[in-house]
């Protein structure tokens, strides 16, 4: 499949994120507090302009029922993964209204749109894919980890319940339909398109990281 190809390409990049020191520390319960309300507060923004992209794809496309799918996708991001941020912003008596995405969310979500708005529908949806792919692969190390190390050490109920979502099967069903969708534009795809869809992919993987 060409979407393995765009992973493939993108393992090494992707094998460092596996290994990232907040993602460690949240499975072994030593990360702060502080440090997941600042990512959560940052996630949630970017959720909002991953659900716009998506919904922009949507429109994007003549084929109803990947049309619908993306809808679904979009929804997902702004209802399903928003309600866990929201039960950890009550936890917190806290919002994120006022806040503004930093840098990092900044460049990447300001990537996101610009290929979206200014490149093909298949560009787009290969922007889009590594915060699928890669927040499920990540989730499942997670649970692999956390299986591993048992109850030898204290978690905060937050990082487990972030590590089920992401590592579970809800989500990872979501993946392989987005996955497909993806396939299918590749497949529709020139050469040369397909080259530009994994720079899109791989640039992405960076900015997961």
């Amino acid at each position: 499949p060409h979407t393995q190809k765009f992973w493939d390409d993108a393992a090494p990049m992707i094998a460092i994120t596996e290994k990232h020191p907040f993602l460690v520390s949240m499975v072994d319960g030593t990360l702060p507090d502080a440090n997941f309300q600042y990512y959560v507060l940052q996630d949630a923004l970017y959720l909002v302009e991953f659900a716009d992209c998506l919904n922009r794809l949507s429109k994007a496309t003549s084929n109803e029922q990947e049309s619908k799918q993306l809808q679904h996708f979009a929804k997902g991001a702004e209802e399903a993964e928003m309600s866990l941020h929201n039960s950890f912003f009550q936890q917190w008596n806290i919002s994120a209204k006022g806040v503004t995405e930093m840098p990092n969310c900044l460049l990447y979500t300001s990537y996101m749109k610009r290929i979206v708005a200014t490149k093909s529908y298949a560009h787009g949806l290969a922007t889009l894919l590594p915060c699928f792919w890669v927040y499920m692969h990540v989730g499942k190390c997670m649970l692999k980890l956390r299986e591993e190390l048992g109850d030898s050490v204290d978690r905060s109920p937050k990082f487990d319940a972030w590590i089920d979502m992401y590592g579970g099967d809800d989500f990872e069903k979501e993946v392989t339909d987005y996955r497909a969708i993806v396939e299918a534009a590749c497949e529709a795809a020139d050469e040369q398109t397909r080259k530009e869809m994994q720079e899109c992919f791989n640039m992405c993987c960076k900015l997961e990281h």
